[in-house]
């Protein structure tokens, strides 16, 4: 049963990443175009230097969970790679429980006040032609963090399942 959770967070996680991904190829698209624009037609817009930002934002928060699920988060490996796989096991679950789980909590905490006034005001951008949609870019701020304390959930019961010798560490 442990083991239908992890995998149903994880094709979450997958599909969320995949979206994610298309994303980058859209920022790098916009990023030309607006080079482009400026330099060989001298003119520049609010909007979609805006929307080049809020499309980075995006790709940051949403990719959080995808990197933890491929392993891809930043660690300091000097010890860790010499660590037996019941070692690193630990460290990864001792690890969620200081530091990616109340992490996630804080800052779902403290951008759910924030999000909601952004949303019941509308909130768009003060700059002139800016976009009218930040609303919904500080709305993604919980719900982000949310997708990664999930996976958080699996990355951690994975591990727990290595520690108490019910999966491979290849499984986790």
């Amino acid at each position: 049963m442990v083991q239908a959770f992890i995998r149903k967070i994880d094709a979450l996680t997958e599909v969320i990443g995949k979206a994610t991904m298309g994303l980058a190829l859209l920022l790098v698209v916009l990023v030309m175009a607006d080079v482009a624009m400026r330099y060989v037609f001298s003119i520049s817009f609010a909007s979609v230097r805006e929307l080049e930002w809020h499309i980075y934002s995006l790709l940051f928060l949403f990719g959080g969970a995808y990197t933890l699920r491929h392993d891809g988060h930043v660690r300091v490996d000097v010890a860790y790679q010499h660590f037996s796989p019941r070692m690193r096991a630990l460290v990864n679950v001792i690890g969620c429980l200081i530091f990616l789980f109340p992490g996630c909590y804080l800052v779902i905490r403290t951008s759910a006040m924030f999000t909601k006034f952004s949303w019941m005001m509308a909130e768009q951008s003060p700059d002139p032609g800016g976009l009218p949609f930040r609303w919904f870019l500080k709305g993604c701020l919980p719900v982000a963090f949310g997708l990664l304390a999930l996976q958080g959930v699996s990355f951690f019961l994975k591990n727990l399942l290595v520690l108490l010798g019910k999966a491979e560490a290849e499984e986790a």
